[in-house]
Formats: C-alpha cells, structure tokens, sequence
C-alpha cells in the first residue's frame, strides 16, 4: 500500500488534533519526532465509520512504518509518519497549525521531522 493511501486517516487526525483538542503531544527523541495520534475510536467517530473499520487500517500504517501502537500507552507516529502528518497539515491546515503550535513550533517540527532518523 502506497504512504498516501493512508493520507485519509491522517488528514483525520490533523483535524482532530487542530480542531477539536487544539493541541499535541510531541515527544523528541534520538530517533525523531513522534506525534500522539487520536485514539482509533476518536478518529472512527470522526470519520462517521464503525471503530472496526478502523483497526485494519491502523494495523496497515504500523506495517507502512507510519505509526507504532504500544498497549495501554497509545498510537504515535513514527519518524516517516510525523514527516507524513506534518506534510498534510502545512499543505491543508498552515494557519490552523501555527495558530495551535505557533509559527515558531510549527518551523521547528517541520525542520525536525524532515531530518534523517
């Protein structure tokens, strides 16, 4: 499956985290920048479609390299997700975006998120 195709979902989360909570949970390590992703029910209601059509698609961008789901801890980006996710909400959401994050964030996570892991 090409990394677009998962572009539906994570044009979903971008508005979630924009829209409706208005904020993000970003944590910075060696290995990049991961971004909290909204619960799979979260997004499913979001979308208008049952939670199980959810799960496959989540199980897809873990095997994409998009996302990593830790039990009990939740769903986050990985270094190519946080690319992917920050790609969409500069194209689609800039203003959005750096009204939640702020213009200097918003630079910063996209300089850092472009960075080889």
């Amino acid at each position: 499956m090409s990394l677009y195709e998962h572009d539906d979902l994570i044009d979903a989360a971008v508005r979630i985290l924009l829209e409706e909570d208005r904020c993000m949970t970003i944590v910075f390590s060696p290995d990049g920048v991961a971004i909290r992703f909204p619960t799979t029910r979260k997004l499913a209601e979001h979308l208008g479609i049952p939670h199980y059509y959810v799960l496959p698609r989540f199980g897809e961008m873990e095997r994409d390299g998009l996302i990593r789901r830790v039990e009990r801890v939740g769903i986050s980006t990985t270094a190519a997700g946080t690319e992917r996710l920050l790609a969409i909400m500069a194209t689609r959401y800039p203003e959005r975006a750096e009204e939640v994050l702020g213009a200097v964030v918003f630079r910063a996570l996209q300089a850092r998120g472009n960075e080889p892991g």
